[in-house]
């Protein structure tokens, strides 16, 4: 509800502020606002995404480590959802299926990879690594830039708010504070809007940056497990 003091309307609530700023502000809110929902559809698809891959990726990574050659571990990929270990795994499968081992088999030993072929086969892991890092990651960046910036677009919003809000009380001749204090409060409502945007989308970026290293680190650690168990087969 508004209060009329000297024959003008004095807002009392945050929601009356807003629609009484200016031109200027209002655009800065408009901005934020915008912003804000491109921080949360990130967070929350995000959310959903990292959820979907520990569950599904746990769940392969637990059956792999009970496979005992690698047309088990296919087989296991083959009725799995599709997630970045079974791409990673995938990747290796398709190279070793492609490539002929270079060291003819004996009679002590079947056809092995030479280390040529080995080192090559841990770049198409890393590589597959990368990929899967770079997807998962995807959008992350966005999140910060939101975070570091909309601090910076409030406290614009708020200076020229403020520059406006004296202005405007340099023009009407009055010098109480009752006169100023309105343009100022709606002025640092711009600052108070951006702070509420910058920290979801700060917080959400170190929570998700954090989870995508760690499924890095097992990412690479399953890499190893497959070449293990293509030494306990007898093809390394």
């Amino acid at each position: 509800m508004m209060i009329i003091a000297q024959g003008q309307p004095i807002p009392t609530t945050h929601l009356e502020m807003i629609t009484a700023s200016d031109t200027v502000t209002k655009v800065v809110l408009g901005f934020l606002a915008l912003l804000s929902a491109i921080s949360w559809t990130i967070i929350f698809a995000k959310w959903l995404e990292y959820r979907r891959v520990r569950n599904t990726g746990t769940k392969f990574v637990q059956e792999f480590e009970r496979a005992t050659s690698m047309a088990d571990a296919a087989r296991l990929a083959a009725k799995g959802k599709p997630n970045p270990f079974t791409h990673l795994f995938m990747r290796a499968n398709g190279f070793l299926t492609h490539t002929n081992p270079a060291l003819a088999a004996t009679a002590e030993r079947s056809a092995r990879l030479s280390a040529a072929q080995v080192e090559a086969l841990r770049q198409v892991l890393d590589s597959q690594t990368d990929a899967e890092r770079d997807a998962l990651g995807r959008y992350l960046t966005a999140l910060a830039t939101i975070g570091s910036v909309s601090p910076l677009i409030g406290l614009l919003g708020t200076v020229l708010g403020v520059i406006s809000a004296f202005l405007g009380l340099s023009q009407s001749g009055s010098g109480n504070i009752t006169a100023v204090a309105p343009g100022v409060a709606q002025a640092l409502i711009a600052t108070a809007l951006a702070l509420a945007v910058a920290i979801p989308a700060v917080f959400g970026y170190n929570i998700f940056a954090n989870r995508l290293n760690g499924i890095d680190g097992e990412l690479e650690g399953f890499g190893s497990e497959l070449i293990a168990l293509l030494v306990r087969e007898g093809r390394i």
